[in-house]
């Protein structure tokens, strides 16, 4: 089995899905661990599939690739459904546009072997990078989610919508299998989870650079947003 598998949810990423594999396999490989990669489709319209079946045909035997195609989810619901599918002993989930670079694995790894179960990189804990902003007003809506889920769930952490998290094989399937969101919301979720869960949530500062072609359509998606974000608040009360 490999020591790691890295879950990368794809939606409409034909342009650039190739980018990401190839650097994906140059950093791994070169730094001897063991991987598996996933794709994860969220049911494009474009030719991401194509696209990845066509550079998986070009690899060597020993990179191993899985495709999955779900039905439209969201973000949330492709992360799942690759996690799941998941073999190593240690799970990354990391987007399409390597807005965090892959060699900030190792933050994450060191975490995950200090005793961490889930490490979550951060572009607002001490010592973190960012390269390239966002534009002003998704940066200050980012700011703005961000206290709102700070106030309303007690996730503890600063940031919890940076897209290069990591987990232990055993939490990722107690915290995936049972999750309800499949939306931008997800990660507040997965966090609770977590921490329901009784596991160590450490967060970890990375590098992290602003791509403009963001999935994230602001207008149109908050108000989705708003409402996962009060389902995992009704949902956390029947749990309790």
């Amino acid at each position: 089995m490999p020591e790691l598998s890295i879950v990368i949810p794809a939606y409409n990423e034909a342009s650039r899905i190739r980018n990401a594999l190839d650097t994906a396999v140059t950093f791994f490989s070169s730094a001897g661990i063991s991987f598996e990669l996933i794709v994860v489709d969220d049911g494009s319209v474009d030719e991401t599939v194509g696209a990845v079946r066509a550079w998986r045909d070009g690899q060597p035997a020993e990179v191993s690739v899985q495709i999955i195609t779900i039905p439209h989810a969201g973000k949330g619901g492709a992360v799942r459904a690759g996690t799941l599918a998941a073999r190593g002993d240690y799970i990354l989930m990391a987007d399409a546009d390597c807005s965090t670079p892959f060699e900030d694995w190792p933050r994450l790894a060191e975490a995950l072997e200090d005793g961490a179960q889930v490490a979550v990189g951060s572009r607002q804990a001490p010592g973190a990078e960012i390269q390239v902003h966002q534009a002003w007003f998704r940066q200050r809506l980012g700011q703005l989610f961000g206290r709102l889920a700070r106030a309303v769930f007690p996730i503890g952490v600063l940031d919890s919508q940076c897209g290069f998290k990591a987990f232990t094989a055993l939490a990722a399937r107690e915290i995936f299998s049972s999750l309800a969101t499949s939306g931008y919301a997800f990660d507040i979720e997965a966090l609770l989870r977590a921490r329901q869960l009784g596991y160590k949530v450490v967060e970890v500062p990375v590098r992290w650079r602003n791509h403009p072609d963001s999935r994230v359509r602001v207008w149109r998606d908050w108000p989705e947003v708003l409402r996962e974000l009060w389902r995992i608040r009704r949902e956390l009360k029947d749990r309790r």
